[in-house]
């Protein structure tokens, strides 16, 4: 699952983005290289999400470009950013709660390469063994933390590149916040590279290779997570304290 270009396996130049006539989004730059967790990090609507959505096709690129993997998916539809190898695992979940977990992963398959659903199927299995166990069972009669498990598992039925995880630790608690995070880097360590999106700003750091923190739609804030986790202006940045500047770069 390498990238097929030598340069940045994402790059985002200059995007604006947004819904309908609403712009949410104005002038974002970001790289994620492969093999890297790109961690984006800010306050509720900062534009995170938004940012997440405009990447998969789901939001309104008004402005800027992106390119995955060597190829220009700006404006793409959803259906076809997937099958570049592109995944994305929204807030919320978003499973089918009536169907089985073996229903949600068949209903997620995107056939992309020579590997068959069986083989994800399986891998999906040994990432995450409690799903295998209740393959069965409806969706809705899970934990929290094993939705967001096999939210996860419908994402990777997709055998993308790159997972895009929004806010998996939302709502969780602590002792399964910190498997989930286990599991992101071992899903990075894999070969999967990775842009998440949470609001666990120390977990997150920890974990990521690369931080840009967003403050009403824009970059404020962007370099190695660990230099960003010590950096003075975080706490002032991350709550919308601090006037709008230009983007700071450690």
């Amino acid at each position: 699952m390498t990238s097929t270009t030598s340069g940045p396996l994402l790059r985002i130049d200059g995007l604006g983005a947004g819904y309908g006539r609403v712009g949410i989004l104005s002038d974002i730059d970001l790289e994620l290289n492969a093999g890297e967790i790109v961690v984006v990090l800010g306050a509720n609507g900062a534009g995170k999400t938004t940012l997440l959505n405009a990447i998969s096709g789901v939001a309104r690129v008004s402005a800027g470009t992106i390119r995955f993997d060597g190829q220009d998916i700006t404006g793409l539809r959803p259906e076809a950013v997937v099958r570049r190898g592109l995944a994305h695992c929204p807030e919320g979940r978003q499973i089918f709660q009536r169907l089985t977990v073996e229903e949600n992963l068949v209903a997620a398959h995107v056939r992309r390469g020579p590997r068959g659903f069986e083989a994800l199927r399986e891998d999906v299995f040994t990432l995450f063994p409690i799903l295998k166990e209740r393959r069965n069972a409806p969706a809705s009669r899970m934990s929290g933390g094993q939705q967001q498990m096999l939210a996860i598992g419908r994402a990777l039925m997709a055998e993308p590149k790159l997972l895009m995880l929004d806010e998996p630790s939302l709502g969780l608690a602590p002792k399964v916040i910190h498997q989930i995070f286990r599991i992101i880097l071992d899903l990075s360590q894999s070969g999967i590279s990775v842009l998440l999106v949470e609001q666990n700003v120390q977990l997150a750091l920890e974990c990521g290779d690369h931080a840009y923190l967003l403050t009403a739609g824009r970059c404020r804030l962007e370099g190695p997570a660990q230099e960003i986790a010590a950096h003075s202006a975080l706490n002032e940045l991350y709550l919308g304290a601090a006037p709008l500047e230009d983007t700071l770069h450690v």
